[in-house]
């Protein structure tokens, strides 16, 4: 992610002190692990929970949920049972089984866009971004919703509500279609 950032003339470094993210201007909750240890990880460092939840839904800073960065940004998730941060009515799924469908989904795939929104300026209409999960986001109001995917079922991709935002797929791994959308977040 830092190299895609730096490509796009930003400048990014990884951080989990509370004093020094107080002073973010934004930031990207990254896609690694599984929920209950990622929201383990945030609750057991002293004060990261406060100063996000701050930083978010009362300075209103721009946040980037991605792959499962985005499912923290729900009220739950099948795949644990810790509680997420609930920043944006949703829950996260796990796919259905069904024989033809593969477990977890990886790969390029299209994201249609389903509304307009200053994270996707200048995307093109059918980006292909490159996935790898085995849980998908459904949001309780479809106004949340900024793009969609299919694979076996229509899912959520990529969300929005105010200026916290989250993609299913990984924009570091996804050539231009992903750099453009780094971009975009990085002048909100």
């Amino acid at each position: 992610m830092l190299n895609m950032f730096k490509r796009v003339g930003v400048q990014a470094r990884i951080e989990s002190d509370p004093v020094v993210l107080q002073a973010a201007e934004r930031f990207v909750l990254p896609g690694v692990g599984a929920f209950d240890a990622a929201m383990q990880r945030i609750d057991s460092i002293s004060g990261l929970r406060d100063v996000l939840e701050h930083k978010a839904l009362v300075d209103k800073v721009p946040v980037l949920g991605v792959c499962l960065g985005m499912q923290l940004l729900t009220r739950s998730s099948e795949e644990g049972k810790l509680p997420g941060l609930g920043w944006i009515p949703g829950a996260t799924r796990r796919f259905p089984k069904q024989r033809e469908l593969k477990v977890p989904h990886m790969g390029w795939n299209i994201a249609l866009l389903t509304s307009s929104n200053p994270l996707l300026v200048d995307v093109e209409p059918e980006p292909r971004y490159y996935f790898v999960h085995s849980y998908f986001v459904e949001v309780d109001d479809p106004a949340y919703s900024l793009m969609r995917t299919h694979y076996g079922i229509d899912f959520d991709s990529a969300i929005g509500r105010d200026n916290i935002f989250g993609v299913q797929f990984h924009p570091e791994k996804s050539h231009r279609f992903g750099m453009q959308l780094l971009k975009n977040f990085a002048e909100l």
